[in-house]
């Protein structure tokens, strides 16, 4: 199982979330990913959350198909090896604060004079410019300023964050993306190039009419629960037994989702025709659907929107993933075997490609596992 990326040959440098996760990416498709941790502990993430074993299981998703270097980057003799792996790379990730790289002696100038086809990916808080580069910033941090907090939880209580790291996780894919626009740009131009990330740049990229909004009417959008204002009708409903959600903005799903619900008034009513006369009357529409699952269960609700062809969906946790039955047949519960020999259910690979997926091709390293064999090629290939 090689994958597209494969021959493509990637240095990490960066340790917990945006950085490794947009390695963790191009090492799903076939990258050569090779991690430089520090001998001292290594990756902080190892230690995060829900440990087996003394390993987090969260490592075992965030480092497959890499391997492990144990090097001290404080170190000139580990500084020395790192501009050898640099030279036969075609790109490095780091996720220091800006001014990091170049204080281990691994500026990208000086990287990219000595492999001029050398792509650097660097994520960082605000960037690499700015007023604000020398700030220290988590994802936390940048979903805020990216203006998603201001959006989250309910109307007049505190503003709640997303329950992963999605700040970061934005970053790592806006990262990815740059990464492979420049690798196609370098097809033409034969070098290479920086690509800067910084995570609330890429939180706030996905803000959609945030900003023309504001520039716009002057309005300043906030928290609407779980509702999208100015869409209807797109909620969560209160079953017998749940909450069922509800997306019944398109036209003609409108009139189905009403005709089903027993609201033909609703369904054939010229005012409500269009997304506009809906938000007009989006108390009356949410009462009506609300009306019609307090009654039911949440499964009762969705076979009848299923049967009326609206989109519609109960809340999953993590057991009802497991089981599900379309997670399986897309090949999303990918169970991969522990050293110890025990199994653990890790999710699969995304996107789907058609002739050259991605898969899994190594278990998550342990720290330093592939120092002496990475060395030993870099010695052998001297000595040429």
């Amino acid at each position: 199982m090689s994958g597209p990326l494969s021959g493509l040959r990637v240095l990490e440098l960066g340790q917990l979330i945006a950085g490794p996760f947009a390695a963790k990416t191009l090492a799903d498709f076939g990258a050569d990913v090779i991690k430089i941790e520090p001998p001292d502990g290594g990756d902080p993430l190892r230690k995060w959350r829900l440990l087996k074993d003394g390993t987090s299981v969260w490592w075992q998703v965030q480092s497959r198909n890499k391997r492990s270097v144990a090097l001290d980057l404080k170190d000139p003799e580990a500084q020395a090896v790192v501009r050898e792996l640099a030279l036969e790379s075609d790109v490095l990730i780091e996720n220091f604060r800006p001014g990091a790289l170049e204080g281990f002696n691994l500026a990208p100038d000086d990287l990219m004079a000595a492999n001029p086809r050398l792509v650097v990916l660097r994520i960082s808080g605000y960037g690499q410019t700015g007023p604000y580069r020398d700030k220290p910033g988590f994802g936390v941090v940048a979903e805020a300023m990216g203006g998603l907090r201001h959006l989250s939880g309910e109307p007049g209580r505190t503003p709640v964050r997303v329950g992963v790291s999605i700040g970061d996780t934005l970053a790592a894919l806006h990262g990815v993306i740059g990464v492979l626009m420049a690798l196609h740009e370098r097809e033409k131009s034969g070098r290479g190039q920086v690509v800067d990330v910084a995570l609330h740049e890429a939180v706030f990229n996905c803000m959609e009419s945030l900003l023309p909004e504001y520039s716009a009417f002057g309005a300043v959008r906030g928290p609407a629960g779980s509702a999208l204002p100015g869409i209807a009708p797109s909620n969560a409903y209160a079953c017998r037994d749940g909450h069922a959600l509800v997306a019944g903005n398109g036209d003609s799903i409108f009139k189905r989702l009403m005709t089903a619900i027993g609201r033909a008034d609703l369904a054939a009513d010229p005012a409500l025709a269009d997304n506009t006369g809906r938000v007009k009357r989006v108390d009356e529409i949410d009462a009506a659907i609300g009306a019609f699952t307090a009654t039911r269960t949440v499964e009762e609700v969705l076979a009848v929107l299923d049967a009326a062809k609206v989109p519609a969906g109960r809340i999953y946790t993590a057991a009802d993933i497991a089981h599900d039955p379309h997670y399986a047949a897309r090949g999303m519960l990918e169970t991969v075997t522990l050293e110890d020999g025990s199994k653990l259910t890790v999710p699969g690979f995304v996107p789907k490609l058609s002739r050259t997926p991605g898969g899994h091709r190594r278990n998550a390293p342990a720290l330093g596992q592939d120092t002496e064999a990475v060395l030993a090629a870099l010695k052998a290939k001297s000595r040429r």
